[in-house]
């Protein structure tokens, strides 16, 4: 049986580390999470827990064309 002739092009992987950590607002800026939220947040203020919940938007032209390039399917 013959094999089905492929055009040489292939489907691109969401790198998943990347799709959970950014995310695109609805004007296309793109937004990251703040780190250091998982645990050992007894002693921190109460102010600083609520300023580690927003999110910040990614200034860097370098890092926000690494992240299209791995997360290309990135959703609002």
């Amino acid at each position: 049986m013959p094999r089905k002739k492929t055009d040489g092009k292939y489907k691109l992987k969401t790198h998943k580390a990347t799709a959970k950590r950014f995310r695109l607002t609805g004007s296309g800026m793109l937004v990251r999470t703040k780190g250091g939220k998982s645990h050992l947040r007894r002693r921190t203020s109460k102010r600083t827990k609520r300023l580690l919940q927003e999110m910040i938007p990614v200034k860097g032209r370098g890092i926000i064309k690494r992240v299209h390039r791995l997360a290309p399917n990135l959703e609002k």
